[in-house]
């Protein structure tokens, strides 16, 4: 009896992989960026304004009511080697296309 537990387990996850695979990944819902992108695109950001030399530290989504009317990306730029934030920058960019919304630096 135990020697079909196997195969029967392979063949339901085999079923249920080709049954879900339409399915819309919740951790990554539709109509907004990643935070991965959300960082990339506040590098850009900063690169293309004569900001160099500084890398990602922190990504945050804030949603909408947080601080602001709508869902945004908070991200965390510091300068390399980190300066504890002495002269770091946060970007703030609209979550579902990445435009940039403000540059600051940190509030204290």
């Amino acid at each position: 009896m135990f020697r079909w537990l196997y195969p029967a387990w392979f063949l339901l996850c085999v079923i249920l992989f080709f049954a879900l695979r339409g399915m819309e990944d919740p951790s990554r819902p539709k109509g907004r960026i990643l935070s991965i992108e959300a960082g990339q695109r506040a590098l850009t950001i900063a690169r293309e304004r004569g900001i160099r030399g500084y890398e990602v530290v922190h990504v945050a989504r804030a949603r909408a009511n947080e601080g602001a009317a709508e869902e945004r990306w908070v991200v965390l730029l510091d300068r390399v080697p980190h300066t504890r934030l002495r002269e770091a920058v946060v970007v703030e960019l609209r979550a579902s296309d990445g435009a940039l919304l403000t540059m600051r630096p940190p509030v204290r």
